[in-house]
């Protein structure tokens, strides 16, 4: 019932005749009817034989689903393929209604099914199969109806009603945002209509459509609604790595070259330079290079213009040199090969007066989601669509710090007077599990926070989090992945840790120089593994 009331005071004016009519038709059920329905709709598959149908708030099956099938929202003689059929019936079950065609009985049903489905090609109702059987199987006429409606409560068709279930058993808590008129996803029927759309191209090109189709027809559809833009954009720009990975540069370059999705430019380079189109690749990278779109892409570009330049006969130009950081080798034995380097060398640093925790990227992100809270969670318009979002829909978007950025330089300016600890420290135990893109409950011990907070600077701290809204989408993840504390005297070491044959990555390449730039002690430790006595 949430769901039937969100979408009628929320989206009336969107819903079709057919919704408006679902919705009036679903109020005027029985009790158990309504609840029979719910629960066939949040279970896998649209095939539900009656005896499988045990719910102690339901009663009566059969009585229960005598309202849904006269509306039509089940149907009990719909035609089944064999295959389908399969589905539904227990190996004993399969003997029992088709025995006297299956030559070796004592194979797996999955054994049996090419030559059933070759004999018995025809659909046919479950009663029409399964004579024998005294059950009735009732199929679900209304999932796609169903789907567009969870499409237009949850703006996206990954998020499934087990969410409620999820809520209700406290599995999930969610921040409660207020929601303001404009909080929608989708702002019309046509919104709907595209979204769904630009689902089943996506659909199928994933089941190996021809591309240059699903790409002709993504690129026909007409829309206004920059949230689905984006969509489309992300869309396409998946199918253009598609591509690229297959060798069809042609159509990458044409997938590419239209495409306004972060991380499009610098692929169009890439794939021309590997087309031999060097003058091409070289004045668009020259372009990219006078305003790079992000730190990833100028990273990039520093590695492919020269090269671009010495096949084009120009001076050779030499790279920057990476800046010198501090190493640290080790040799250890590996006793448990299902424990990773990181524990090893976690195990083998740690000291009493100087713990070491294995981190990642949860505690830089966890301190500033936590500082954070209100402007990330701040009800602006497209940005909450509904009450089971972990974050804003618009968080990876360019124009997300730009939309709050009052809101974030209020919650910055805690760590220029202090205030920032007891901040932290009071919404740790306020917002504890409640679900955020930055937070990661699962790591964050009050242990590891008290030691954080203690001996992390707040110009550090600082640094880190603007460092965070520059791109969120490349820069919550590269950073060290241990911290070590000396709490005595108030100081720290993040440490990168590398294996036997690993390299550092470009995120990972990025965050060390910025920590070598704001003079914050960090190293990168090298493993390697000592030879076991046989």
């Amino acid at each position: 019932m949430q769901v039937i009331d969100w979408l009628e005071h929320r989206y009336a004016d969107v819903l079709s005749v057919e919704e408006l009519g679902f919705i009036r038709d679903f109020h005027r059920l029985p009790r158990d009817s309504k609840a029979l329905c719910v629960r066939m709709v949040m279970r896998k598959g649209i095939h539900f034989r009656a005896s499988k149908l045990h719910y102690v708030e339901i009663g009566d099956i059969a009585l229960a689903a005598g309202p849904l099938l006269a509306l039509g929202w089940i149907d009990e003689h719909c035609p089944l393929p064999i295959e389908a059929l399969f589905d539904v019936l227990l190996k004993a079950e399969i003997l029992q209604c088709f025995g006297a065609v299956i030559d070796q009985p004592k194979g797996k049903k999955t054994d049996w099914l090419p030559t059933l489905s070759e004999r018995f090609p025809e659909a046919q109702a479950f009663a029409q199969w399964c004579a024998p059987l005294e059950d009735r199987l009732f199929s679900l006429t209304i999932m796609g109806l169903c789907d567009r409606l969870r499409l237009m409560f949850f703006g996206n068709l990954y998020q499934d009603w087990s969410e409620f279930v999820l809520a209700d058993l406290g599995i999930f808590t969610y921040e409660k945002v207020e929601f303001c008129a404009d909080s929608r996803g989708l702002r019309s029927r046509e919104d709907v209509d595209a979204c769904l759309f630009l689902h089943d191209c996506q659909q199928d090109f994933e089941a190996g459509e021809a591309v240059a189709e699903v790409v002709e027809r993504i690129n026909g559809l007409v829309l206004s609604n920059p949230w689905l833009q984006r969509r489309r954009g992300k869309l396409l720009f998946q199918i253009g790595q598609h591509c690229e990975r297959i060798a069809a540069f042609s159509t990458a370059l044409t997938i590419y070259r239209d495409c306004a999705y972060p991380g499009a430019r610098v692929r169009l380079i890439r794939v021309l330079e590997r087309c031999a189109e060097y003058q091409l690749a070289l004045g668009l990278a020259t372009q990219a290079e006078q305003a790079p779109e992000s730190a990833a892409e100028q990273q990039q570009l520093q590695r492919v213009l020269p090269r671009l330049r010495r096949k084009l006969g120009g001076p050779a130009i030499k790279r920057s040199s990476p800046r010198e950081m501090v190493r640290l080798d080790l040799q250890l034995p590996r006793v448990d090969p299902a424990l990773s380097v990181e524990h090893y060398v976690q195990a083998q640093l740690a000291e009493d007066s100087a713990p070491v925790h294995y981190v990642e990227n949860s505690l830089i992100n966890s301190l500033f989601g936590l500082l954070c809270w209100p402007a990330i969670f701040a009800p602006l318009p497209g940005a909450f669509f509904h009450p089971f979002q972990r974050g804003p829909v618009d968080l990876l978007n360019e124009d997300f710090h730009v939309r709050r950025a009052d809101l974030f330089q209020a919650c910055l300016a805690e760590l220029d007077d202090g205030r920032y600890v007891q901040t932290i420290r009071e919404r740790f135990t306020a917002k504890w599990g409640v679900q955020s893109p930055f937070v990661f409950w699962g790591v964050l011990s009050e242990e590891l926070l008290d030691q954080a907070l203690d001996c992390l600077p707040a110009d550090h701290l600082k640094h880190w989090f603007n460092r965070l809204l520059l791109d969120i989408k490349a820069n919550r993840a590269g950073m060290p992945d241990l911290i070590q504390f000396w709490p005595q005297d108030k100081t720290y070491r993040m440490i990168e840790v590398k294996g036997p044959g690993d390299r550092l990555q470009d995120n990972q390449l990025r965050w060390l120089e910025f920590c070598h730039e704001h003079q914050m002690p960090i190293a990168v430790c090298y493993v390697q593994w000592l030879e076991q006595d046989a």
